[in-house]
């Protein structure tokens, strides 16, 4: 588990409405693309990735710029938490401001249900043009910039009725890594699954991951800057109490240590 996170360099990201070309054929930056993922009640969330293009200006019919994926396939998303992620993209692109980033997915999508049943995940806008993410992303001439894509799988996956199907309406949070923190810690003891979330309030976007199950460490990844409130919450046939702690700080470039949470 990583201590010390290095961030490179800060860029901001934002809701933006420009139809020009922002591209600068003088330089180049190296661009990093990195899905993670937040916990969901399922087994497995298998979702066929198999590429990833970006658009230097604001037009959803032009300008956009296939990028080298580093291994297409099919990603199971739950693998991706606890401060796992998988590397996307890396590559040198020219300097400009990044508009848009669009994930384009395929047809073998499938998800695992408790108990081990499959289904399939219907993804009918992500297929048809890509699952298209509005960003303002300044690359500048020899500067890494590295942008965190965080699935949040509860958000995303609807059943449709009581059909039985399910439909994937992916709802993804773009983060700069410069832009956020980390909060870690361990859960003792680590018998039973727990759960751990940070938000700021009732309004505003949960944090999640699952405490290690064989060693009780746990890493919150992509926190924006401010003070949260941190729960941990054991399964509820387990015996344990739930936890809670306010005011914990996080600042960009640095992970916040929790030291070890005893629950009881």
């Amino acid at each position: 588990m990583k201590t010390t996170i290095f961030y490179i360099v800060a860029f901001a990201f934002a809701f933006f409405s420009c139809d020009s070309d922002d591209t600068n054929t003088e330089g180049s930056a190296r661009f990093q693309a990195r899905l993670m993922d937040g916990p969901g009640d399922y087994e497995e969330v298998n979702i066929d990735l198999e590429g990833v293009s970006v658009n230097y200006s604001n037009d959803d019919n032009d300008g956009w710029q296939e990028l080298d994926i580093l291994e297409p396939g099919i990603y199971n998303l739950l693998e991706l938490t606890n401060g796992v992620d998988v590397l996307l993209v890396d590559e040198e692109l020219p300097t400009g401001t990044i508009r848009q980033i669009r994930l384009h997915l395929g047809d073998d999508n499938t998800l695992v249900m408790e108990g081990g049943e499959t289904v399939d995940l219907t993804t009918p806008s992500a297929q048809q043009s890509g699952l298209k993410l509005n960003v303002n992303a300044d690359l500048l001439d020899g500067i890494l910039y590295t942008l965190l894509l965080d699935f949040d799988v509860d958000k995303s996956i609807v059943e449709a009725g009581n059909s039985g199907n399910y439909i994937l309406k992916p709802t993804i949070r773009a983060i700069a890594e410069a832009e956020s923190g980390a909060i870690e810690g361990s859960v003792t003891p680590f018998d039973t699954q727990v759960w751990v979330f940070a938000h700021q309030g009732a309004n505003t976007d949960t944090l999640s991951t699952y405490a290690d199950e064989l060693t009780g460490g746990f890493l919150l990844n992509g926190v924006p800057a401010g003070n949260y409130t941190v729960e941990v919450q054991p399964d509820p046939d387990s015996g344990y109490s739930n936890y809670t702690e306010t005011d914990v700080s996080v600042s960009v470039g640095e992970v916040t240590d929790m030291g070890e949470i005893a629950i009881d």
